[in-house]
């Protein structure tokens, strides 16, 4: 039984992103100070996209572009039945100073954020950081984190999960919305 309900499709979320990377625009008036940081294991891809569109639309741009892995940062790793595979963390400039725009596809309760914060503490502590989500799970946080550049918004129940797919590892882009089997 398929019980995913899709709520975005491609053309969707490249509109979502081109205005995302608007507002970007907006705030960041000069950009030399600015990097980005996408979330391993699947905010890589939301950062990529916004990182080139952002060049796609000031050609001028160089704005650094890194992965940053949260395993060993969150606050359940050890909880977990089955080991845990990390992710490259691929940062090869310093944060210190700089503004971070920090990304992941779905806000759900704030624990990977937090830890994204704390695993990107190693690189040098920021002026200032910015969240950009893809979506935002509304009414399930955690801890008291917002993001500043928000996608879409969905609410959800705890029973429901939302998945961004990515055309380069799922073959199609897509945010879905699926019943978890709670048996």
């Amino acid at each position: 039984m398929n019980n995913a309900r899709p709520i975005l499709n491609r053309t969707q979320i490249d509109i979502i992103i081109k205005r995302l990377c608007f507002q970007i625009i907006e705030n960041h008036d000069d950009f030399s100070n600015t990097v980005i940081l996408g979330l391993q294991p699947r905010g890589i891809y939301l950062a990529k996209r916004i990182h080139k569109e952002l060049n796609d639309q000031h050609a001028s741009l160089s704005i650094p572009l890194g992965r940053l892995d949260t395993t060993f940062f969150r606050d359940d790793f050890r909880r977990r039945d089955s080991p845990i595979i990390a992710n490259k963390t691929n940062i090869d400039f310093n944060v210190e100073g700089k503004r971070v725009i920090l990304i992941d596809d779905v806000l759900y309760t704030g624990r990977t954020i937090r830890a994204g914060l704390d695993a990107m503490l190693a690189y040098g502590r920021p002026d200032l950081v910015e969240l950009l989500v893809l979506v935002d799970r509304r009414y399930s946080r955690h801890l008291p984190i917002e993001a500043k550049y928000i996608g879409t918004t969905v609410d959800t129940v705890e029973s429901e999960r939302v998945e961004a797919k990515w055309e380069e590892i799922d073959g199609v882009d897509e945010l879905i919305l699926k019943e978890q089997n709670t048996a």
